[in-house]
């Protein structure tokens, strides 16, 4: 059986049923139980979701009908998200961070007539905006949930709901999913917010398979996946299923390449997971290969003279491989490093990553750059929720550039406007926004030279190899007083990289000069402050002119690499880190600008007087 042929499925649920009778008793969905790692076999899945989708038909839902999901990364995510599709339903996923107003906006946008939660916890916030909801008719616990006293919602044990004869629920499946098309909606994803209210992205089931069939084919060609079935790729999943990027590169993408799917225990145990289950592929934000880039420096500084001497040595050659400019001096130095430094890097890892893709945010070239030269291949994709999301992704056959994203994948085509904004078009983009004629006018104009035509809202160009180069985003473009167009993205990037700095925002929309607002890393400031002989408390240490000069030399080195325009003439720090916790940064680790903007306008527009 070759698994590579995904255009002769008619929908995701068919692609899954398929390759569980193919895989049957080998696992395939794993997670921590009692401190041990257990495992879910493809029949045993299989007969899951099909003894859930029955049990949904049986509470009276409708074809396309819409389902709330609301859990961790776990086992009973990806049954439940297959199982309201096999029951001709419309899966919603919403983050576990949401407040409860923020599940009364998904909750009536959608129409949802069912939820179904993870745990008591998430189910606090969630119950309450279920109130509210006048559709929301049932409610699922996947564990045992306090019920509240309401006449209209019933309560329902996910126990009962997968019990019974899997059978005669595969027959029952099987003739309704075969009536299922490409262009039926398979779930829409609420987008992020980074610029307001989330807006109802409708993906059909052809342009999440159009991802799967792109990427898949990059893996087989590229970096050795066998499409035969013989050996199994490990994936670890960590980012939220209900992000599109991990709905569609963690969960259908190894369900279509018949991997394994290991559900991570939370990102504080994410190091020691990667140990334990050691990956053959991770998807990964850009934020977290920052967080793990500066963790690896910092161990290495501990271990003397000559592992900082091959660290050093390893970027240099790394840097100058990226540029097109490797020495053959530089080869016997690279042998050494290539049997003493970077076989411990990668067994941090876990030891057999052929692969880590980054996407969600645009990932810094300098960041792409560490990782490559500690031997580990990192393949930058773009896309957007809109598009599946994967457009375009890096592959070592095209040759990798860090300042890419790659050309565009198998059954996409990317053109440039004359402004430069990137258009998409293939049976990856979507149809539209739920119940929003007017935003899915602007996004897939009906008329006009690009009718029909993807407007992602980037700006970028193809280089020589077809690969597509993105330069900023044309909302988040600053365009200072002169007209001149500044990316706040490359100097945040360039920021955060330095040891001294966390986080950074810029600004200088229709101003004389570009400003920053700067959280400090926490880690670096707990040695200063002890180096100091200072209390560590992060807001004091801020009033220090020693700690604001020391702050101040570390956007000075970036400065040196920057162009007048685009010069952080002044700063001010943030009153604390920008997490999800605070709306200030979204589930997948992108700061909401909006958000950053309005609680700190006035201290920002402070840097612009005297």
């Amino acid at each position: 059986m070759q698994l590579s042929d995904f255009q002769a499925f008619p929908n995701l649920v068919a692609m899954f049923l398929a390759r569980a009778e193919f895989f049957g008793e080998r696992p395939l969905l794993w997670a921590k139980r009692s401190g041990q790692w257990q495992s879910q076999s493809w029949r045993e899945a299989a007969d899951q979701v099909c003894l859930l989708a029955e049990a949904l038909r049986g509470l009276g839902l409708d074809p396309g009908d819409r389902v709330v999901l609301v859990s961790e990364n776990r086992p009973e995510w990806c049954i439940a998200d297959l199982a309201i599709m096999a029951a001709g339903l419309v899966t919603v996923p919403a983050y576990i961070t949401n407040t409860e107003r923020d599940h009364q906006h998904v909750l009536e946008n959608s129409g949802a007539r069912a939820v179904i939660v993870s745990n008591a916890k998430l189910a606090q916030p969630l119950l309450t905006a279920c109130l509210s909801a006048a559709d929301v008719g049932h409610i699922i616990g996947m564990e045992p949930l306090r019920r509240m006293q309401s006449e209209r919602i019933q309560f329902h044990n996910w126990s009962e709901m997968v019990g019974g004869d899997a059978t005669l629920a595969r027959l029952s499946v099987a003739a309704r999913v075969a009536a299922i098309g490409r262009h039926e909606t398979a779930c829409i994803i609420y987008t992020s917010g980074t610029g307001g209210l989330p807006r109802g992205v409708c993906q059909h089931h052809g342009a999440i398979l159009c991802n799967v069939d792109g990427a898949a084919h990059i893996l087989a060609e590229d970096l050795g996946w066998d499409a035969a079935g013989e050996t199994t790729e490990v994936f670890l999943s960590f980012l939220p299923l209900s992000h599109s990027y991990e709905h569609t590169g963690g969960q259908y993408l190894p369900i279509g390449m018949g991997a394994q799917i290991y559900y991570a225990e939370g990102l504080e145990k994410l190091a020691s997971n990667i140990e334990e289950t050691r990956p053959t592929m991770m998807v990964v934000v850009p934020r977290l290969f920052e967080v793990l880039r500066a963790r690896i420096m910092k161990q290495v500084e501990k271990q003397g003279k000559l592992p900082n001497y091959l660290m050093a040595r390893a970027m240099a050659i790394g840097a100058r491989k990226a540029a097109g400019k490797g020495r053959l001096i530089d080869r016997p130095l690279d042998f050494v490093i290539g049997r003493t430094l970077r076989p411990k890097i990668r067994q941090r890892f876990g030891g057999r990553v052929k692969a880590m893709v980054s996407g969600g945010a645009p990932l810094n070239p300098d960041v792409g750059v560490f990782f490559d030269a500690m031997g580990l291949t990192v393949l930058q994709g773009y896309g957007q929720t809109e598009s599946g999301p994967v457009i375009s992704c890096n592959r070592p056959a095209v040759g990798l550039a860090m300042d890419s994203v790659g050309p565009p994948m198998r059954g996409v085509d990317v053109k440039i406007a004359d402004d430069g904004e990137i258009l998409v078009r293939g049976e990856l983009v979507m149809y539209g926004y739920w119940r929003n004629e007017a935003e899915t006018l602007r996004a897939i104009p009906k008329d006009g030279p690009q009718a029909g035509w993807l407007h992602t809202g980037d700006i970028g160009h193809f280089d020589e190899k077809g690969r597509i180069k993105i330069t900023d985003r044309k909302k988040d473009m600053i365009i200072n007083d002169k007209g001149d167009n500044v990316s706040p993205q490359r100097i945040e990037g360039m920021l955060t990289l330095q040891p001294e700095i966390g986080q950074a925002m810029v600004s200088g929309d229709k101003r004389p000069y570009v400003v920053g607002l700067i959280v400090p890393d926490g880690e670096w400031a707990l040695e200063w402050s002890r180096a100091q002989g200072e209390k560590f408390d992060l807001t004091a240490l801020q009033d220090l002119p020693a700690f604001r000069t020391a702050i101040r030399a570390a956007v000075d080195r970036v400065n040196k690499d920057l162009s007048v325009i685009e010069k952080v003439r002044q700063f001010a720090f943030a009153d604390e880190a920008f997490t999800i916790d605070n709306q200030e940064m979204t589930p997948s680790m992108k700061i909401r600008r909006h958000k950053i903007r309005e609680r700190y306008s006035a201290r920002v527009d402070g840097l612009y007087k005297g």
